[in-house]
């Protein structure tokens, strides 16, 4: 048995030492965490080094060695115990944590279990706290918003024969209705997304699924939208009733609505499931940033969504102002006119009457 404190940075206890007397070499680097990268082998961009950096060597067998880390900064959570694998990376090598487990952190300090010895450490990141609190706010918030969504859609049922009599309102109350339908079910997808994060045993299947759900069903909201958008577009440039027929608007919308986030989100999905790099290995179930920027697939489309509705916004808008210019127009010289018709009638009663 071995138990050593060094300089009070680095606790280490090696319980069961084979092979009778050996030797053990233990280095502490104080300034190796400015030196060596954060890089581990998820390729992680936001986590740093918050220990000593300690190599441990030995001449015995040794099957389990236990090391305790004073924290550098404890403004950071989310600890992680590692070793510096120069296998990774083509040989340049990364922070694995193969053979390592957490098992305490508490008071400022780490504690770690390792099955092999080489250079050890600690990999921690912004910290997000598991506070109730916020649970609380994050279910009550989607809850009323849902709450809300199923009120709305009860309304829409009970007046929906009316609406359909107008093919222009009957159009928008369909767009509005998958928008709410959309964004409904995404909510339920967040729900269990946010419950699977929270469980102590990890699901990677159930991880998965959430994802692609959430990623699906919020792609179709802000799609519905811009059919809305792009249907309101049409309505000002097509001001009299012809044009498409209601199937194929409808046909439209629903390719629009529907067809094209199924295509981005199964083509996401296809592309970075493979290479494990289509959810984040750790602070929930949501898309991958750091390996395949597989986040894009959500983000692009959604700006882009967003872009488009603006700059219909603003032709809109445009086209209802200069429709009333010439309308007030049209108006001032019907006035001018109507003058000129009075003043005839009333000059020729003027002549009859000399």
């Amino acid at each position: 048995m071995f138990n050593a404190n060094f300089n009070s940075s680095v606790e280490i206890d090696i319980p069961d030492f084979y092979g009778g007397e050996k030797s053990i070499t233990v280095i502490t680097f104080f300034s190796m965490d400015n030196v060596l990268p954060a890089r581990d082998k998820d390729k992680s961009t936001f986590k740093v080094i918050n220990g000593r950096v300690v190599l441990i060597q030995s001449s015995g067998t040794i099957k389990s060695i236990s090391l305790t880390f004073n924290i550098i900064n404890d403004t950071l959570g989310n600890p992680q115990c590692v070793f510096w694998n120069f296998s990774l990376f083509s040989g340049v090598g990364g922070w694995d944590n193969t053979g390592c487990e957490l098992v305490l952190s508490v008071n400022k300090t780490v504690t770690c279990n390792c099955s092999h010895l080489t250079s050890f450490s600690i990999l921690m990141s912004p910290y997000s706290p598991d506070d109730s609190v916020l649970n609380y706010i994050t279910y009550t918030g989607v809850g009323i918003s849902m709450g809300s969504l199923i009120i709305y859609l009860i309304i829409e049922a009970a007046i929906w024969r009316k609406i359909r009599k107008n093919k222009t309102s009957y159009l928008r109350h369909v767009s509005i209705v998958n928008i709410a339908m959309s964004l409904l079910i995404a909510n339920i997808c967040f729900i269990i997304g946010v419950a699977i994060s929270d469980e102590k045993d990890e699901n990677p299947k159930a991880c998965t699924a959430a994802p692609f759900f959430i990623h699906l069903f919020y792609l179709a909201l802000f799609f519905w939208m811009l059919a809305s958008a792009l249907l309101l577009l049409y309505r000002t440039v097509m001001v009299f009733d012809r044009g498409l027929s209601k199937r194929s608007m409808l046909a439209i919308g629903f390719s629009l609505g529907y067809g094209a986030p199924i295509v981005i989100a199964v083509i996401t999905i296809t592309v970075t499931e493979p290479k494990q790099a289509y959810i984040r290995q750790s602070d929930g179930c949501w898309l991958n940033w750091d390996n395949s920027k597989a986040l894009l697939a959500f983000v692009i489309p959604v700006l882009m969504i967003v872009l488009i509705n603006l700059t219909i916004l603003i032709l809109v808008i445009y086209k209802m102002l200069r429709r009333r210019a010439m309308l007030d127009t049209a108006q001032a010289a019907e006035r001018h006119k109507e003058i000129h018709i009075s003043f005839a009638f009333f000059n020729s009663l003027q002549v009859q009457v000399v």
